[in-house]
């Protein structure tokens, strides 16, 4: 909608200045044969203040659009030529229309060129025109514009939906993470516990290894007593 708002605002811009042209060309003719031109000198100072309004306002949109990121930015350079090529014109005409009315008049193509009229007539429409819209009627090259605009939007709408499926991917992975983080979480849990009983183990381990090296010592002390208390008793009966 906007691309379309913007592309009727410019086509009437320029019906405007050719419209200009025009009664630039017929005040001339009216100065040379002797007429009357104040009412159309006044229709053409209100007709150059709309389109001096005119262009400024299609730069205000698409300066408010660039810096919006509405439109891509080859298209906003391109439209942004097209805008300074319509202020370009617009300053002919203003000088056009403001030019000493004593000098010779400069034929219709010299005006639309704003030129000396030396060297065939040229339309200025098609002053450093592109090679994709040279020999194209006004109806063919709005066409070619509206195409192109279609193609920009299905790229943007595609582009759009890559977006959107990347975001979808990021959100699932980080659902994973935090998944996986619980996961570890618990194991740091398990391992915690488990290090704990097995420190428990060894130290039950260690009091029982303790315990059993005392018990042979006092074993072989009993022993060691029993035999010397025979020893001593055989030894008495010898001696009696």
């Amino acid at each position: 909608c906007f691309s379309l708002f913007r592309l009727q605002n410019y086509d009437a811009a320029c019906r405007l200045a050719q419209e200009i042209a025009e009664n630039i060309h017929e005040r001339n003719r009216q100065l040379r044969t002797g007429g009357n031109p104040a009412k159309l000198n006044m229709t053409l100072r209100a007709s150059l203040q709309k389109l001096k309004q005119n262009i400024a306002q299609l730069k205000e949109t698409l300066t408010r659009a660039s810096a919006q990121r509405r439109i891509m930015q080859a298209e906003a350079d391109r439209r942004q030529n097209l805008v300074d090529d319509l202020a370009t014109r617009e300053r002919r005409l203003n000088a056009s229309f403001k030019a000493d009315t004593s000098e010779a008049e400069p034929s219709r193509s010299s005006l639309m060129t704003g030129g000396n009229g030396s060297g065939p007539a040229v339309n200025p429409w098609l002053v450093n025109e592109s090679e994709e819209t040279r020999g194209l009627s006004f109806g063919e090259i709005k066409h070619q514009q509206q195409h192109i605009i279609e193609v920009q939007d299905a790229g943007l709408d595609a582009l759009a939906a890559v977006i959107s499926r990347q975001k979808q991917m990021g959100q699932e992975i980080g659902n994973e993470l935090e998944e996986q983080n619980e996961i570890i979480d618990d194991l740091a849990q398990l391992v915690d516990k488990t290090d704990s009983r097995i420190k428990n183990e060894t130290h039950r381990v260690k009091l029982l290894d303790t315990k059993s090296a005392s018990c042979g010592e006092f074993s072989a002390s009993s022993t060691a007593c029993k035999w010397q208390s025979q020893i001593c008793s055989l030894w008495s009966v010898s001696v009696l």
